[in-house]
């Protein structure tokens, strides 16, 4: 059964300033989350209800919910910024 995506505005504002490039790559990372939201790589975050997806040197951090199926994105940005 397949997920829906909802991305946050925060996270939405930060996808909408990645260069071309980096946003088509991060764009086809979260259309296939609607399909599998635990793809190969990704990994649960330590003492966090989040989850991470790295995308080159970008990485998208979400949440899942199973009962709903919804995977909500919290956060899209540079693997030096997106944890803070």
């Amino acid at each position: 059964m397949s997920y829906d995506v909802h991305i946050l505005n925060s996270a939405e504002k930060e996808i909408n300033r990645l260069h071309l490039v980096i946003y088509s790559r991060v764009i086809k990372k979260l259309m296939s989350l609607e399909d599998n939201p635990r793809p190969r790589g990704v990994k649960k975050l330590t003492g966090r209800e989040e989850y991470r997806l790295r995308a080159g040197d970008y990485r998208i951090l979400y949440t899942i919910d199973d009962k709903k199926h919804l995977v909500t994105i919290s956060a899209v940005g540079h693997r030096s910024d997106v944890y803070g």
